[in-house]
């Protein structure tokens, strides 16, 4: 129910800022959302930093 709630929240304020910003608006809304987010999980312990900088190894060896 919390997560339904803070879905429709953000929903909510990115259509406000689509409809009274305009699309550049709504774009600086939805990548400010999806940093706090980040950095949300970061500071929960959910996520870490070096999963971003870390390269996929495949069959031991490096691409």
């Amino acid at each position: 129910m919390i997560m339904a709630w803070a879905g429709m929240v953000a929903g909510m304020a990115l259509a406000f800022a689509g409809y009274f910003g305009g699309f550049g608006a709504f774009l600086l809304v939805a990548a400010l959302g999806a940093v706090g987010f980040v950095a949300g999980r970061l500071l929960e312990g959910d996520l870490e930093l070096g999963d971003f900088f870390r390269s996929r190894e495949r069959g031991g060896r490096r691409r």
